[in-house]
């Protein structure tokens, strides 16, 4: 309910194009969810803090993103506002040609356009999500040719490691 018209208006719109309420299969699979929601997460957090110390570790990664990083421009706040840091961890390895050559070696990391679910995702924007964005544009907000981001899943974290480890070695 509301009295601003131009709200209503909008939010007629979103109820008529996406419905009022889930169905029935979506809602169950989100009382499913929900129900083992915080165990995947404890698990995609211990996994991610674990594939930033991998990280750190390889010589050709120049940067991380990751607000774990107490180095990171939000980690104070992301400390603030949540009891955890969560899976998303970008890192940079400077060319295209090193981030053609580290993705081609995985076989655990699944090469998608999305945050994913409980499997360990790999996106490499400049040539997937953002390749209509015009370089420097792509550049200036900092997503280099050698720019990838990792959804990591809940897989075993040795697993993870030894994935990535693989895809380094070929840089």
């Amino acid at each position: 309910m509301t009295s601003d018209p131009d709200l209503a208006e909008k939010l007629y719109f979103a109820q008529n194009s996406a419905g009022a309420i889930s169905g029935p299969q979506d809602s169950f699979l989100t009382m499913r969810g929900v129900k083992t929601l915080h165990v995947r997460m404890d698990r995609h957090e211990q996994n991610a803090r674990k594939v930033f110390e991998c990280l750190k570790s390889q010589d050709s990664v120049n940067k991380i993103y990751y607000p774990g990083d107490p180095n990171h421009p939000g980690h104070e706040i992301q400390k603030a506002q949540a009891s955890g840091f969560g899976g998303m961890i970008s890192f940079d390895i400077e060319t295209l040609d090193n981030a053609k050559r580290f993705l081609s070696k995985l076989k655990v990391f699944t090469l998608a356009e999305s945050l994913g679910g409980v499997e360990s995702l790999i996106e490499h924007p400049a040539i997937m999500t953002h390749a209509s964005v015009p370089i420097e544009t792509r550049n200036e907000l900092g997503i280099t040719d050698g720019f990838i981001r990792l959804s990591v899943g809940i897989e075993d974290i040795d697993d993870l490691i030894e994935d990535l480890e693989r895809g380094f070695v070929a840089i």
